[in-house]
């Protein structure tokens, strides 16, 4: 299982949300190229980067800073955050990124996905935000109505090769991840699943081990000092 080290990037900050919420914002440094290097330098295989503004705004606004990241680390970076159009997709490529994470537009436009799948091949990803079982969009504000299981399976069937599955309720508190929304999600499609949300200490990562997960995302627990990475990575090796 691989670990993903989570930059969530707002107004040029490393931040984290609680559950989602824009309003309950912690922010934990002000320079994430030299956080991307710290993670990499501490075993990172991959890293984890989420434009926040650009969830919000449906368009990229980081473009610069991931930019930077991707020059600063050997490691392959995947994102996520305000990727609507081809044109969103080739500007994150064009800025160094391995792989491009889409959400909202998934559920919006299942057509999108096919032409970007048919183009890029395993380089597109989907991110499925979930609260109580059903996607949501738009960073999280509204739910689309949709069960996440149906919707990835749906991806899937258009050649997806890997959905980043993140329980919103769980997200941020540190208090462990939804177990069984990640084992049901990991034996529903034939694709990888990378879990995130909840993950609070070195146990809460080994649990998920037993999931079937490809890997998990790993943001507040490595900020605070609850998780420590390099620990985490010989844990799951």
């Amino acid at each position: 299982m691989r670990i993903y080290p989570a930059i969530d990037i707002k107004e040029g900050k490393c931040v984290r949300l609680l559950q989602g919420r824009f309003s309950d914002m912690t922010v934990y440094g002000d320079d994430p190229v030299e956080t991307a290097k710290k993670w990499e330098s501490l075993g990172a295989e991959y890293i984890h980067v989420v434009d926040l503004d650009g969830a919000l705004k449906g368009r990229g606004v980081n473009e610069d800073i991931i930019k930077r990241i991707c020059g600063a680390v050997s490691a392959p970076v995947q994102t996520g955050g305000g990727i609507r159009t081809m044109e969103d997709i080739e500007a994150k490529f064009a800025c160094g990124i391995s792989r491009v994470i889409i959400g909202t537009k998934a559920v919006s436009s299942p057509e999108f996905i096919k032409e970007a799948v048919e183009k890029y091949g395993d380089r597109i990803a989907i991110g499925i935000d979930a609260k109580d079982g059903y996607a949501a969009v738009e960073g999280w504000e509204r739910s689309s109505g949709f069960a996440a299981v149906d919707m990835a399976k749906s991806m899937v069937s258009m050649g997806v090769r890997t959905i980043i599955y993140t329980d919103i309720s769980t997200d941020g508190t540190l208090k462990g991840p939804n177990l069984e929304a990640m084992r049901e999600m990991a034996q529903s499609v034939d694709a990888d699943v990378i879990a995130s949300g909840g993950v609070g200490c070195l146990e809460h990562i080994k649990s998920l081990v037993s999931a079937g997960v490809e890997g998990v995302i790993v943001g507040r627990a490595l900020y605070t000092g609850d998780v420590d990475l390099k620990e985490a990575i010989e844990a799951v090796r």
